[in-house]
């Protein structure tokens, strides 16, 4: 639309200059017409420059919304992430425990075996 307005006062600015009428009325009308183009082409700019912002907004709008997407899933998935350490922590500290458990058991083996070997000496002396 903005386009056609310009084109239109274009047109009418180079009719009025064809016409070189000289009187006072011919001059204001041109001057109008040049000022009215001027007007035309400076809200035809303007025009641009808004949809070239209207541009720029809508892709800092995506950017934010991805944005904040990825946060909402990193928020999502804390949960499980803390679940998954203290999986892990709890499996090493029953490994832990069971190691322990189980040098425990073949220390207390190695005594009994120990004690044994030192009756059958004790015995093999008498």
């Amino acid at each position: 639309m903005n386009t056609r307005i310009v084109v239109l006062l274009a047109a009418s600015v180079l009719a009025l200059s064809a016409c070189k009428n000289e009187t006072p009325t011919a001059q204001d009308q041109a001057a109008e017409a040049q000022s009215a183009m001027e007007q035309a082409g400076d809200s035809a700019a303007a025009a641009a420059s808004d949809a070239g912002d209207a541009i720029a907004e809508g892709a800092d709008a995506a950017a934010a919304a991805t944005g904040e997407a990825a946060a909402e899933v990193s928020d999502a998935m804390q949960p499980a992430v803390d679940a998954t350490q203290a999986a892990a922590s709890d499996a090493a500290d029953a490994t832990q425990a069971a190691a322990a458990d189980a040098a425990d058991a073949t220390e207390a083996a190695a005594q009994d075996v120990a004690d044994k070997a030192e009756a059958a000496a004790d015995e093999a002396k008498n």
